[in-house]
């Protein structure tokens, strides 16, 4: 029975509530382990009482790299969506991906906090890993929202529920519940199911789900459907976005160790010593860098994609002991996804000169998984006194994005091999940073 004056505390609210109460006890008790909750925004953001979640997934076939830049534009338009109320962004569980080719390590399911600060995160929009968000409520799924494309492209602010134009692999059982994949946790299911059609700004697709939607857990497949629109490159909210994707310290710190003993590198020495991004509001570009050039050689598929403007193995070699001279440097960083075989055949060219790349063991693979072993080539990339990419490649965008935040100029910065047969290739737009 109640009590006169009695308030019932919702049943959202509660939950909120227990949420936030189970990250201060564990933040606390210096509870920081690998199992840790992570919780919105706990330098910044808290979990406000009547916020509303947005969950998203992309496309099974992108790759690890395309999936971080699809995180900005969710990430951002969470951002929008708090300009009119509280809306956590849900963290989806990385999967095995295709290019992840170490078929007896663990990698499904991975959380965030394998590969970035999730803390940082948190400081440009609230975030809650999924698995942790439904450890706190019943994994029920209020709206999905199918994202495709338009039929005419000239239809620009074009959003509406539409007829589903492909299989969206969404079906209804006899209960009336949405099943679908769902990252592989059988639990989850969705009481409402539509595609939209759409093509436009970040701010239209908040508009939509504000004014549109009153489900507390909204869920958005194929967000790679989103664009950055005036939020891209050029602005500075993606690039609070990218500078809050801090990776992980146990990455970092393999990088760092990596570039200390087998290439002399240091950020005092390199002038690369990282900030806290949020207190950054301007930055000379005083970076020095390690002594050493920093190459990413895109094999593999890429060869059939980009095959006309990729160098062969001779010629990439060929090109960096040009720049070694130039520089006066005697040592190469190489991160590559070709064979042995080609990083030898490299190496052989470049007899004269230390050339490195990490190789980790099977237990460092065990712990890093493959996505984290891609960061640290990545981070220690970024770290070079000069870095040359590859044509097309989202892994050299990010590592210009990386050498960006640091503070490299862009000389350093914004290269790439030219094929065998292009006599005086297009290097890279400069995508420069902006505050």
């Amino acid at each position: 029975m109640k009590h006169p004056g009695t308030r019932v505390m919702p049943s959202w609210s509660l939950l909120l509530c227990l949420l936030y109460l189970s990250c201060i006890f564990s933040r606390n008790h210096g509870d920081t382990g690998p199992e840790e909750e992570h919780c919105t925004g706990r330098t910044k953001y808290d979990i406000k009482e009547n916020a509303r979640f947005l969950l998203y997934d992309v496309n099974p076939g992108e790759g690890f790299n395309l999936r971080r830049d699809v995180y900005m534009r969710v990430a951002n338009l969470v951002h929008h969506l708090n300009e009119r109320e509280p809306w956590v962004l849900v963290l989806p569980p990385w999967v095995r991906m295709w290019h992840w080719k170490s078929r007896d390590v663990d990698q499904d399911r991975l959380k965030w906090s394998e590969f970035f600060d999730v803390d940082s995160l948190g400081k440009h929009v609230p975030v809650i890993e999924l698995g942790d968000f439904i450890k706190k409520r019943e994994p029920i799924i209020d709206e999905v929202y199918h994202l495709q494309g338009v039929v005419d492209v000239t239809d620009w602010d074009t959003i509406m529920i539409d007829r589903c134009q492909r299989d969206s692999r969404f079906q209804q059982d006899a209960e009336g519940k949405w099943r679908h994949w769902y990252f592989g946790i059988e639990e989850i299911y969705a009481e409402k199911f539509n595609c939209l059609s759409f093509f436009g700004q970040l701010s239209l697709m908040a508009t939509f789900l504000a004014e549109n939607t009153t489900g507390k857990l909204i869920f958005l497949p194929r967000a790679e459907s989103l664009l950055h629109g005036e939020y891209g490159e050029h602005s500075s909210l993606f690039w609070k976005a990218r500078r809050s994707m801090m990776y992980a310290k146990p990455l970092r710190d393999a990088g760092d160790r990596f570039r200390r003993e087998h290439l002399g590198s240091d950020d005092v020495t390199d002038n690369t010593i990282l900030r806290d991004w949020t207190t950054v509001k301007s930055q000379p570009r005083q970076a020095i860098g390690g002594a050493y050039i920093a190459v990413h050689l895109r094999r593999g598929d890429h060869l059939h994609v980009r095959g006309r403007e990729l160098p062969s193995i001779k010629e990439a070699a060929k090109h960096v002991k040009k720049l070694l001279k130039k520089l006066a440097l005697d040592t190469v960083f190489v991160a590559t996804d070709g064979t042995e075989e080609e990083y030898q055949e490299f190496r052989n060219y470049l007899k004269k000169h230390q050339v490195h790349r990490f190789q980790p063991t099977r237990q460092e693979v065990g712990i890093y998984k493959d996505g984290g072993v891609a960061i640290i080539d990545q981070w220690i990339a970024c770290h070079a006194r000069y870095f040359i990419g590859s044509s097309g490649s989202t892994v050299s965008f990010r590592i210009r994005e990386d050498r960006e935040i640091l503070g490299f100029e862009q000389s350093t910065t914004f290269n790439r091999f030219c094929g065998d047969e292009e006599s005086d290739c297009e290097q890279p737009a400069h995508w420069t940073i902006v505050y």
